[in-house]
């Protein structure tokens, strides 16, 4: 009956333990969230509004996302917004290259290097030369 009663008891201080590290966990992680938020001014939460409904709707390189939220004729944030807004956000680029690629396909014929081309080049969708060739041997083309 000791043993018992010494186990039960051992097993309290672990599991009390475990919830205060699991507290301790979810606090950090908390206060983690809670300081990139107020590190954002409005104008900044704003404009990562605008880019989650942009990335909703189609896929973004990085340079195109943060040209359409600065432009004039996108949304008109300054730059610096505009890269503080997205260099807070997590965005999977090789999968935003992966959709403008299908997307480009379900329009046109490209070959390998002219898909590669159109989605790095500077006048296309501005992804980089890797996140380019990442989308388009994904979709099978290279």
């Amino acid at each position: 009956m000791k043993a018992l009663s010494f186990g039960a008891i051992s097993e309290v201080p672990r599991h009390e333990q475990m919830k205060k590290q699991f507290a301790l966990c979810a606090s950090i992680c908390l206060a983690t969230i809670a300081s990139a938020a107020h590190s954002l001014t409005l104008a900044q939460m704003n404009a990562v509004r605008s880019a989650k409904d942009y990335l909703n709707m189609s896929g973004f390189s990085r340079r195109g996302l943060i040209d359409q939220l600065s432009s004039p004729y996108g949304e008109g944030f300054s730059i610096q917004n505009a890269t503080a807004a997205v260099n807070s956000m997590s965005v999977d680029w090789n999968q935003q290259a992966v959709r403008s690629a299908r997307d480009y396909l379900n329009m046109s014929s490209f070959s390998c290097r002219g898909l590669i081309e159109q989605l790095s080049s500077d006048y296309g969708e501005k992804y980089t030369v890797s996140q380019a060739t990442y989308a388009a041997k994904r979709m099978g083309i290279c």
